[in-house]
Parts: structure tokens; sequence; C-alpha cells
């Protein structure tokens, strides 16, 4: 087995003068789940269809489970799924007539695996159901479904769960644990930061640059060294208003009904942040420690 499933060098791509990734590098092991965490017009497909040999790239290289990408992709296709963000789905077509069409892509021909992947995603009294007529949550099985059919080793992912209900969204992921289990490599792209805390490790692009990647441990521990606050108060824009004129204060933002500050280590006590508040007519304010989070990455990173 290759020692990396995904290995990039300065992988670049450009559309005349705009730059859409670049310099890209960074490696993916067998078996791994990788976020590929970012805001759209980031580079998150414009990366992913690279590595799945269906764009080329402008500079720099990418093999991808021991292939190269640019040269040998016609031996790569075949061992990996994609599954793109648009749910590539022949909806005139009934879900089984879409599994098929999609086991004859890939040659494979026997009626056992359709069957197999109607039970694992679910799908198996909605077999003759046109696929335009299912629900969101539906159409995004049957798009699993139709990238799984033959079986890849890797599995490419690309903003997956856009458009779903948190239902489908949590079912979707346990599908996606129980892969990796059975030894599929996953590399999954999205916007949501809380769907990044469910991977192994991840990257974050911005502006087509890969700012870093690790597990959300240790980029939590690397980039926000202070201490993280969530202040309930009912003057919500008042209070961020106040806070972020502190130097010690490194980010502020609302996050539901409360505040979320990470403040700079060992120079911003809570204490100081209820006095500031206070001298601005604030009052009732309740503070408490929070988790820092990968979306405080983000901010933190894209803010350099």
């Amino acid at each position: 087995m290759d020692e990396f499933a995904i290995q990039t060098d300065r992988l670049t791509k450009r559309f005349g003068d705009f730059v859409a990734v670049d310099g890209v590098t960074f490696s993916v092991r067998p078996g791994e789940i990788v976020g590929y965490v970012g805001p759209n017009g980031s580079g998150k497909t414009t990366t992913i269809r690279m590595l799945c040999a269906v764009i080329s790239p402008s500079a720099g290289s990418a093999r991808v489970l021991g292939l190269d990408v640019a040269r040998q992709s016609e031996q790569l296709r075949p061992q990996i799924g994609y599954m793109s963000q648009k749910f590539a789905l022949y909806e005139e077509m009934t879900v089984r007539e879409n599994l098929e069409f999609y086991a004859g892509v890939y040659g494979v021909r026997s009626n056992g695996r359709i069957r197999e992947i109607l039970e694992s995603i679910g799908l198996s009294e909605y077999g003759r159901m046109q696929a335009g007529q299912l629900s969101g949550g539906w159409r995004q099985r049957l798009a699993l479904g139709c990238a799984l059919v033959h079986q890849p080793r890797l599995l490419f992912l690309d903003e997956p769960t856009s458009g779903v209900d948190p239902v489908a969204r949590r079912e979707f992921w346990d599908r996606i644990y129980l892969l990796a289990e059975q030894g599929t490599t996953i590399f999954v792209s999205t916007h949501y930061m809380d769907e990044a805390e469910h991977c192994g490790r991840v990257g974050f692009m911005h502006n087509g640059k890969l700012l870093a990647m690790d597990t959300p441990t240790v980029l939590k521990a690397s980039y926000l060294r202070g201490e993280a606050w969530d202040i309930a108060t009912d003057k919500l824009v008042e209070g961020l208003a106040a806070l972020s004129q502190l130097s010690c204060v490194q980010q502020a933002g609302m996050a539901g009904d409360k505040l979320h500050v990470i403040t700079s280590p060992g120079e911003c006590s809570v204490d100081l942040l209820m006095r500031t508040l206070t001298a601005q007519g604030i009052v009732g304010v309740q503070a408490a420690p929070a988790d820092a989070t990968l979306e405080d990455v983000f901010v933190s990173l894209a803010r350099g």
C-alpha cells in the first residue's frame, strides 16, 4: 500500500490571470478523514477537481493513490469516488436506474452490488421512485450511493451536506465514519466549521491558499493561545463594539444570544471584560469560560 493516499506539491491552478489554487502542499494517509474547509470561492472545489483528474494543474504536482493525476488519469478514475456539490443525478430516472447507470460506467455488472448499496443508503423501498421526486436528504443518499457503487478506495466529497437539513447531515456523517472504519479514505470539503470537528485532520483554505492543516486539537492549541469566553447580555451590538476596542481582545463576535470572545494570553482578565462593559452602561452581564472552535481558528488565520 502507498504511504500516502494523496500527496500534493505546490499544486496550482490558474484561470487566466486569476489564481484559484495557489501553491498548495499537503498529504493524506490511507484511511484518514480529512476536512478541507473554507468559504465559497476559496479554492476547495478546484483542488478536488484537480485531484480527481477532471481538470489539469497549471503548476505543481499531485499524486493520488500513487498515480500522477496529470499523466495517469485513466488508471486513477476507477479507483476513486467523487460526489459533487450539485448531486449529478438523472432526475427522470429511478433511484435504481441511477445506480445501474453509474455501475455500468465503472464496469460493475452485479445486481447484488446494487441491492447492497440500496440497503446501505436506506433506499431499498424507493428503488422505483424517480430521483427528481426525492427530498434533499434522500437525493444526498442516492448521490453517495452512486459514488460508492464501484467500491472506491478513496472518496472525494465536495460540499456534500450543503442544502440538507440537520438530521440528514448527522446521518450522512454516521455513514462517513462507517466507510472510514471499513478502510475508505475520505477527503471532504465544507464551509460548515462544526462539520470540520468530525474530521481527523482539517485544512483551511482562504483565497486559494492553504493556511494550515492539522488535527482540530493541534490547530486550536497552535493558533488560539488565549482564553475563550461566552458573555451573555441583552445588548449584544453595544457589547461587541465595546469589547472590540480592547487591544487584548483578539477577536469578538456574536454567537446566538451571546458574545464569543477570544483574549490574548495573560493580558485580558474576565474582570477587565466586565468592567469595560459596565463602563458603557451595560449591566446584568454574565461571563463563562468557553471552548475555542475551529471557526475561531479560521478567523485568526484569515486575519493573518
